[in-house]
């Protein structure tokens, strides 16, 4: 059986869950949600299964996701599930929003998600917190490793789920959601760069919305921002800050993903965890 997994990764979190599930599976064809094949319009992926990975943003979708699955026909699709990776809660609120988009497209069958599953990751919204590091990332990784593995099997045997409910979740997603995505495009403007920056392009190459150009060999954001902290994390001098907060905090990227196969339309660089590196020594 074909399956089709359309990922949204911005430090690699999804990107690495997307991967485990592709291996368990075999014969499955990861596509980057920021480069679909087709750049407009409605899309009707040729497969037995669809699946969507992606981050969890304020208790809700990441703005891109949330355009993408209204542009998802999965009428005629036997199996459609989704996979949520979160740093701490929300999950359940963003797979009912999922759902609902499914459910309420133009010209569908009214038919959501047949399964949705919540994976808890290393978070990596710098702007507000410090990623978890040492052992305790060791452990949440593991576990995350393990959850793949047991969603490969059910995503295997095309096994449905009811969709998690949490009426904490859900006010939470409508008090916060609706402010996050009205100024998401924007918060970009808090972005900055020291002197610390090297021209190396790396913010530009990562970005999966393609939001950064380099201008006199200086990241310039664009105001198309998915707030995925890409170019934050990524910048192998920590030379981006988006106030004085995130100075003092560590950067994050996925262990098991090389900073090379992040960014739009590159797919790949999962495969045996490695020791975390410099990532402008990783893929450079």
């Amino acid at each position: 059986m074909k399956t089709v997994v359309y990922y949204f990764t911005g430090t690699g979190n999804s990107l690495a869950v997307a991967e485990g599930l592709s291996r368990a599976l075999g014969d499955c064809e990861l596509v980057p949600i920021a480069r679909p094949p087709e750049a407009s319009g409605t899309m009707k992926p040729e497969a037995d299964r669809v699946g969507i990975v992606c981050p969890v943003y304020f208790f809700g979708l990441p703005a891109l996701v949330a355009d993408f699955a209204a542009r998802l026909n999965p009428t005629g699709i036997p199996y459609v599930f989704a996979i949520v990776t979160m740093g701490g809660s929300g999950g359940s609120a963003a797979l009912r929003q999922l759902d609902g988009i499914l459910r309420r497209r133009r010209g569908g069958d009214g038919r959501g998600l047949d399964a949705g599953f919540m994976v808890k990751m290393p978070g990596n919204y710098i702007l507000m917190y410090e990623s978890p590091a040492g052992r305790r990332r060791e452990q949440i990784l593991a576990m995350a490793d393990r959850q793949v593995k047991e969603i490969a099997g059910m995503v295997s045997r095309s096994q449905h789920t009811k969709i998690p409910w949490s009426t904490i979740a859900s006010l939470v997603h409508h008090l916060m959601y609706p402010r996050f995505i009205a100024g998401v495009h924007e918060a970009d403007r808090k972005f900055t760069v020291d002197e610390r920056c090297t021209s190396c392009g790396v913010c530009a190459e990562v970005c999966p919305v393609g939001n950064i150009r380099l201008e006199a060999g200086r990241p310039t954001w664009l105001h198309r921002c998915e707030q995925c902290m890409a170019c934050i994390h990524l910048c192998p001098t920590e030379a981006i800050q988006a106030g004085p907060e995130t100075e003092k905090r560590k950067r994050y990227r996925h262990p098991a993903v090389k900073v090379a196969f992040l960014g739009p339309g590159r797919t790949g660089g999962g495969g045996e965890r490695e020791k975390e590196k410099t990532p402008c020594c990783d893929g450079k």
